[in-house]
């Protein structure tokens, strides 16, 4: 039997104050992100310049909430879920944490799966639209990772987006209909929503980069599902 694994690729954040530099560094080396003609002649120098420049006012920012990003144990919390899903189901898998630009890196999880022989793995984004510069990056990341490591029996599969599933447009409408149940039964029909997303370059989408199109599709399916 196949040992599998499951994936969860993230983001990454800083987890102290003097990490803030480094994750920008990380951040801004990305191919994926720094992507114009000859930018291998330049993107190292420019993305320590940037990360040293950037990190002062980044540090104050995440010093304003705690001194570190929240996003290792809120994905933490999702892999510990899903884990406890998957086991309802019969599957006992476990379930991994790959950041992008911050702990625990791909390398260190792709490290961690050859000791311990997985020779299968489903890759699951928590970006629900797909971009060539997150889930794309991320799983580029993960290719790289593979190569270096000259782990070539481990097979994967990539869920690529899901950000038209029905459970996910579900999930959507079920969180805003409780937030509308905050404002009186009255006054709810003049209650504006509001949905906020990360751009893209006209670059990328041009290119075509599916984001910003999934972006509105979803828009399109929770305000249809949810008749708001």
């Amino acid at each position: 039997m196949p040992r599998t694994a499951v994936i969860l690729l993230q983001l990454g954040g800083p987890d102290s104050l003097e990490a803030v530099e480094p994750f920008l560094y990380n951040l801004f080396c990305d191919p994926d992100i720094i992507d114009v003609p000859g930018a291998f002649l330049f993107r190292t120098p420019l993305a320590r310049w940037i990360s040293r420049k950037r990190s002062p006012a980044v540090q104050e920012l995440y010093r304003s909430i705690g001194g570190r990003s929240p996003i290792l144990p809120q994905t933490q919390a999702q892999a510990d879920a899903l884990r406890k899903q998957l086991l309802t189901k019969g599957w006992d898998l476990p379930v991994h944490i790959a950041m992008r630009y911050w702990h625990p890196m791909t390398n260190e999880v792709v490290q961690d799966l050859q000791r311990t022989n997985v020779d299968r793995a489903v890759l699951v984004p928590l970006y629900p639209h797909f971009s060539s510069a997150t889930t794309g990056s991320s799983v580029n990341e993960w290719k790289r990772s593979l190569q270096r490591l000259h782990y070539s029996p481990l097979k994967y599969d990539v869920v690529h987006d899901y950000h038209d599933h029905p459970r996910f447009i579900d999930a959507w409408v079920s969180r805003i209909r409780q937030t509308l149940e905050r404002f009186a039964a009255s006054d709810r029909s003049g209650v504006h929503l509001l949905f906020s997303a990360h751009g893209t370059p006209m670059t990328l989408v041009r290119r075509g980069d599916p984001y910003s199109h999934q972006i509105r599709k979803t828009v399109e399916l929770v305000m249809d599902r949810g008749r708001f």
